[in-house]
């Protein structure tokens, strides 16, 4: 599952290859809304011909036999002025023919590709990211320095407030290889300027684990550190002149002892520890459990400055084709669900979706919207929050998030889609594994008919109904 450039081979299913075509799809034994929605504006198209072949034929014969007739004021009455309507829609393309494109503005900052919507992930960055509904969730009672007993989450609040470093350590970002020199030559932080306590996995770290993650600390006296010197004394009742590493020897104590038991952290400047900024992120001892908002200026990097970076898997583009709302029910050409249970989950009842149009295989293939429908996810001791259930939804942008169809309006044939994320501890004390992708939702991209919509891979359309 985790190859997506390969599309994978399912028993009674069929590859597409993306050309567009607008075939039906029929459903035996079920009503065929979508069909009966194409056959309608089939009769109103054959309707449409027909008025204009009449008028065509008025028109014909004003402008023949109408004399001194004016044929645009008698078909416009006012005279009829073209107009811009101006719009605060982007023209970026990045298509190579280079041809400007006017598209509809999104809640994120948005480039198009082909006329394709994409993260412009240059202007985006976590403190931009906002929660459209709130959420609070609790972790089992599992003692693990630095986690939090409940993760919870408000409308408008920021993603930088919530989510935690270790949540996207298996994705693409690799936003653990980061130092805080990193994070200040990109956003331009003064770290002298400083509180220890603004880098928040201090205050679960010991005097060992500092020693083990920044190089050359233990060789350096204790007296030299102030954070240091001033803790062991804490500690141990008493002061210590020698090495770093020689009182970690000589006081068994100071490998469990965290710092933010012992000192005031906003006492000492964060440089008052020498090299804790040049150290990597991942180097500190249980650092998933970091508030991302909590690592000075890592809530102002553009997306873009990770080491590394989604990227769309525009291995298929489709075109949204019919919105489709909860009515409908025993749809089962599905391409919409989950790593663990596949992305071919069918749906009984409730089942809002949107139908996608594409090759002869792939017009009718339908992605649920996850508003009405869960699916299993998550997996280890975290896959049972939730209720191991994620709203159903594909992962065209990778493992950090996930694409949900959200809101459907049939009437205006437009739909919302949101990002959930999930919560992960893979690292550090133990691995508690990854959540379903359930936090959320935050506003994603809206499009209307006949928009493209990139689908990415695994892609495989069921040939006929799955028991």
């Amino acid at each position: 599952m985790d190859n997506l450039n390969s599309i994978s081979e399912v028993t009674e299913v069929t590859a597409i290859v993306p050309v567009v075509s607008l075939k039906g799809q029929i459903t035996t034994g079920v009503p065929n809304r979508a069909l009966q929605y194409r056959i309608k504006k089939l009769n109103t198209l054959r309707y449409l011909m027909a008025a204009g072949l009449v008028a065509g034929l008025a028109l014909h014969g004003l402008i023949r036999f109408g004399g001194s007739y004016n044929i645009g004021s008698l078909l416009f009455g006012e005279k009829v002025v073209a107009q811009t309507v101006p719009t605060k829609y982007s023209n970026l393309n990045t298509s190579t023919n280079k041809t400007k494109q006017t598209n509809k503005p999104q809640s994120l900052a948005t480039k198009y590709v082909n006329g394709t919507p994409t993260p412009d992930w240059i202007n985006i960055t976590f403190k931009d990211m906002k929660f459209g509904e709130a959420g609070s969730v609790e972790f089992p009672n599992i003692k693990n320095p630095g986690m939090k007993e409940t993760r919870s989450w408000e409308a408008g609040q920021s993603l930088a407030d919530v989510m935690e470093l270790g949540d996207f350590e298996a994705t693409e970002f690799k936003i653990e290889e980061l130092s805080l020199k990193d994070i200040a030559k990109i956003t331009g932080i003064d770290l002298k300027e400083l509180k220890l306590d603004s880098l928040e996995l201090t205050n679960w770290q010991t005097i060992a684990n500092l020693s083990d993650s920044i190089p050359d600390l233990g060789d350096m006296l204790v007296s030299d550190v102030p954070p240091i010197n001033d803790a062991i004394q804490e500690i141990t009742g008493s002061p210590y002149s020698g090495t770093i590493s020689s009182a970690i020897e000589t006081f068994p104590e100071l490998e469990q002892a965290e710092l933010g038991k012992y000192i005031k952290l906003s006492d000492y400047n964060l440089t008052d520890i020498p090299g804790i900024e040049s150290a990597p992120l991942k180097k500190f001892y249980n650092w998933q459990n970091t508030t991302i908002g909590l690592v000075p200026g890592l809530a102002d990097v553009p997306f873009d400055q990770f080491p590394g970076i989604l990227i769309p898997d525009m291995s298929f583009v489709g075109k949204v084709d019919l919105p489709l709302r909860e009515v409908e029910a025993n749809r089962w050409k599905s391409i919409s669900g989950s790593y663990q249970e596949g992305f071919n989950v069918p749906c009984t009842k409730n089942c809002a979706h949107i139908e996608v149009a594409g090759s002869d295989n792939l017009t009718g293939a339908q992605w649920m919207s996850g508003k009405f429908q869960k699916v299993k996810g998550g997996f280890g001791i975290l896959g049972n929050l939730n209720g191991g259930k994620e709203p159903t939804g594909r992962h065209p942008f990778g493992k950090a998030f996930k694409q949900v169809i959200w809101d459907i309006n049939e009437a205006s044939g437009s739909i919302t889609t949101a990002m959930f994320f999930r919560i992960c501890k893979r690292g550090g004390f133990i691995d508690l594994g990854c959540s379903p992708y359930f936090i959320g939702p935050v506003p994603f991209f809206t499009y209307k008919e006949m928009d493209p919509i990139i689908l990415g891979t695994p892609l495989t359309v069921p040939k006929k109904v799955i028991p």
